[in-house]
């Protein structure tokens, strides 16, 4: 029993092993969750989302953070009074080290499996970006994560189901290989919207890639935007919360209900990515330098 215990600490140990970044500290501040709307929770930290939505069937999960943000999602978790035994899917929005470092530990403490695209499992299993990315040039030592054991993958349109809720996958590749978006119908009472968990769309890179010199990256980054910004949407939680000013309209809603709601939410996130690419190839043909 003893020995159990030990390899148990052990294994907790290594999967919430702080990463180092100039970020990271910002990234991993904690955030008391809150109701995005009816069945549907943000349970994240203050610059990393992670979304559970509890269905009588069990929970969903979606993204994991830095390996350090895990404990801090599974006490967001608990302090709802949800079992973390009771998660029976993780979903994620694309295999980088701030969105995808905590599934491991994430699965240790539920048991569940990652579910995402074939590209974001076999860079999951291996606990690094995918081949090909974007961010590759950081070295493979930057781009180290916890590996994840269990992975199942998912076809673009595919579907998870629990609970008589449906999770529709959205391929969004571009901002790196295999990333995903995933949509859902959230209800109060009779009152439900289409809530959106939306990949990352910026063109961010390693100092010696340039987009400009890889024009089929490019191709999928401006369908991958262009997807997101089609998707029905009211609300929309993206990888990184501040890119959809989240907190501000959290902040807004004490005094309007309505106030986290936006059909056009989506299509400002995206004009947001566009935007983003626009400007990233603009400086590399101005300067010469990504």
């Amino acid at each position: 029993m003893i020995e159990i215990l030990l390899l148990a600490a052990a294994a907790a140990t290594v999967d919430t092993t702080p990463i180092e970044c100039s970020n990271c500290a910002a990234w991993n501040e904690p955030q008391a969750p809150f109701r995005l709307h009816g069945d549907s929770w943000y349970v994240g930290t203050r610059g990393l989302s992670a979304v559970l939505v509890a269905t009588p069937k069990g929970l969903v999960l979606m993204d994991g953070g830095l390996p350090q943000s895990a404990p801090l999602i599974a006490a967001n978790i608990e302090s709802l009074g949800f079992r973390l035994g009771d998660v029976r899917f993780l979903l994620n929005s694309h295999p980088h080290w701030d969105h995808a470092g905590g599934l491991a530990a994430l699965q240790r403490l539920t048991g569940a499996p990652v579910v995402t695209s074939a590209i974001g499992a076999e860079a999951m299993r291996r606990g690094n970006s995918p081949h090909g990315d974007p961010q590759a040039g950081f070295g493979e030592k930057a781009n180290d994560y916890p590996p994840i054991a269990e992975v199942e993958t998912i076809e673009d349109g595919a579907t998870v189901q629990v609970g008589g809720i449906t999770f529709t996958m959205h391929a969004t590749p571009g901002h790196t290989p295999g990333g995903t978006t995933w949509t859902w119908r959230s209800c109060d009472g009779d009152d439900c919207r289409d809530l959106v968990f939306a990949d990352s769309l910026t063109a961010v890179s390693s100092p010696d890639y340039r987009f400009s010199e890889h024009p089929g990256q490019v191709s999928q980054l401006r369908t991958s935007i262009a997807r997101v910004a089609a998707l029905p949407c009211d609300l929309v939680v993206s990888a990184h919360p501040s890119a959809v000013g989240l907190f501000e309209k959290l902040a807004r809603r004490e005094q309007d209900p309505q106030a986290m709601f936006d059909p056009r939410s989506c299509v400002a996130y995206a004009a947001g990515g566009t935007s983003w690419l626009d400007k990233r190839l603009a400086d590399e043909a101005g300067s010469g330098k990504p």
